[in-house]
């Protein structure tokens, strides 16, 4: 698979009958590796390693839009279990573009979670979304849960 613009993790890869499968750690099985699965599990990879609990964390999880089943990428809850931070993930290949911006931004019209983001293993891109004023605006880096702020502040008083 490409190398992408995120830290190098280690993930599980399996072969059978010709293919390779990825192991998710969320839903604890092998999944087809496809190069959006690739992004997916590295992008997850890193927030696990930056403090996002893994019981916080939903891989594509069903929701309707417009009356059409549709599932978000990765969701990462805060710890009273709202959403937090939606992902949308895409293969390497696909540029990221305002189309892009509009399917994360559909989604949560239905999941309300004040952060989204999208990424393409090489680029990355965040929000915050402000409901009262249908606006948002670009941050220069990942929004982190106040728990992950909280674990970042206690590792670093040891």
């Amino acid at each position: 698979m490409q190398d992408l613009n995120l830290p190098k993790s280690k993930v599980r890869l399996e072969q059978k009958e010709g293919k390779t499968y990825i192991f998710d750690p969320i839903r604890k099985k092998m999944l087809l590796l496809t190069p959006e699965e690739w992004v997916r599990q590295q992008f997850l990879q890193m927030l696990l390693s930056m403090g996002i609990s893994k019981g916080l964390v939903g891989i594509e999880g069903g929701l309707k839009v417009n009356k059409i089943q549709k599932r978000a990428d990765l969701l990462i809850f805060d710890r009273g279990g709202a959403p937090f931070l939606l992902i949308e993930c895409k293969a390497p290949s696909i540029k990221l573009s305002n189309e892009t911006f509009k399917q994360v931004a559909a989604y949560n019209a239905t999941i309300k979670a004040p952060y989204i983001g999208i990424t393409n293993g090489l680029q990355h891109y965040f929000c915050a979304i402000n409901f009262e004023n249908s606006s948002y605006d670009f941050l220069k880096e990942i929004p982190l849960p106040e728990y992950v702020k909280q674990h970042d502040k206690n590792s670093n008083d040891k």
